[in-house]
């Protein structure tokens, strides 16, 4: 894939219509409404106040949840309107649909500086279809000169209207955003500093196939842990108690190994785990080898012989990236392997990339995100980087 995106700052605003997407979906009480983390919001400021400086006018647009096609009061995008208002201490022109009369009426009365939130991209069902005349219609909203940015990056994994359609009508060049992304992971992925470490984790060898794939091309280290490393501890033929396991995937993963190993690929599997009876949070539990498991049990973290082998090889990285926790870290009790390997990567003195979703969220949750190089804002649209995959919302964007 093309990572060399033409942005914002290669082309002229000035006067100009621009529609943005942006990825608004953000976590809601569910009794009030209320936002409860605008993370994603701050997040868009830079390309949104870059926009308005350079005298565009903005119309923003999102989706919010999972609507299904259907118009859901409590999935509105008029809380975002008021939030982003407050951060931006400019008023918010919000309108009550999509492609609909208000939108279009307040859409075609813009003025530069000026900021247009559409309504929830998803209260139509022809958005998720990516179909071409919604896709126009949005389009049409920045008038014939209008220009589209692409700041989503949570969502270009997705073939939708607002992420991939709309290119086929306006001129499309990414946010600042999506910029991030595609310099730090396309280049830690094109040509890394090595040695280049890769750190898996997460319940599933199937989530992740594409990527170990991919990596083993790549990556001088891969370390496996988490609920998929149970899956390669029995590949090498050891019994795994009661551990979560994708049966189906042990061939899989005895391949891969054989394949590492081929490759001068270094592969690492937990050497101790800790383990319980019950999938619970509990100070109560055994630590054993991967190797003499005992019936009845499960593994839901790493040992503490693991976390000295797997730190050991973090240390010495150019670059890490890592996808997905090492344990069942929501259980405070098992978050000491997770807790381990956060802290080893944030004092590696890498080019440090962590993926989206729960890897993201245990680094947040242990304070080691500003030690980061670069966590990434979206957890599939990453997974599906990792792997190489084309993503229909940066393939569509103007080419450098």
């Amino acid at each position: 894939m093309n990572y060399n995106k033409k942005t914002v700052n290669d082309i002229n605003l000035k006067g100009k219509k621009v529609l943005l997407r942006c990825d608004f979906n953000v976590p809601q009480d569910k009794a009030t409404g209320a936002i409860t983390d605008d993370k994603r919001i701050v997040a868009a400021l830079p390309t949104i106040r870059y926009l308005l400086s350079q005298g565009a006018a903005v119309i923003a647009c999102s989706h919010l949840g999972k609507p299904k096609g259907e118009v859901k009061p409590a999935l509105s995008l008029a809380p975002v309107a008021v939030r982003l208002g407050a951060l931006l201490e400019q008023e918010i022109i919000f309108a009550a649909d999509t492609i609909g009369e208000d939108a279009k009426a307040k859409a075609a009365a813009l003025q530069p500086g000026q900021l247009l939130l559409l309504e929830n991209l998803r209260f139509d069902a022809r958005e998720e279809k990516n179909d071409a005349e919604f896709a126009k219609a949005l389009a049409d909203l920045a008038g014939a000169d209008g220009v589209y940015v692409s700041d989503a990056f949570g969502t270009v994994h997705r073939a939708h209207a607002s992420t991939a359609g709309v290119a086929a009508y306006l001129p499309a060049v990414s946010g600042m955003l999506i910029q991030k992304e595609l310099e730090i992971m396309g280049g830690a992925l094109a040509n890394p500093k090595r040695p280049f470490v890769s750190i898996l984790g997460g319940a599933k060898v199937s989530d992740k196939i594409g990527v170990i794939n991919n990596l083993l091309d790549k990556a001088d280290t891969i370390i496996i842990g988490g609920g998929m490393a149970y899956t390669f501890i029995k590949a090498m033929g050891h019994d795994v108690g009661t551990s979560l396991l994708e049966a189906d995937k042990v061939d899989y993963a005895a391949e891969m190994i054989k394949k590492a190993e081929e490759k001068g690929v270094k592969l690492l599997l937990p050497v101790d785990t800790a383990i319980h009876t019950k999938f619970e949070n509990t100070t109560n539990f055994l630590t054993v080898d991967t190797d003499a498991m005992p019936e009845g049990y499960m593994g839901l973290d790493i040992g503490p012989k693991t976390v000295g082998l797997f730190s050991e090889a973090i240390k010495g990285a150019g670059t890490v990236v890592w996808n997905g926790p090492m344990g069942v870290f929501e259980f405070p009790a098992f978050a000491a392997g997770t807790n381990a390997v956060a802290k080893a990567v944030a004092e590696s003195g890498a080019i440090t990339i962590v993926g989206g979703g729960d890897s993201a969220a245990a680094v947040e949750q242990l304070g080691y995100a500003d030690k980061m190089t670069h966590i990434s804002t979206g957890g599939g649209a990453s997974l599906e980087f990792l792997e190489g995959k084309e993503l229909p919302g940066v393939v569509c964007l103007l080419d450098k």
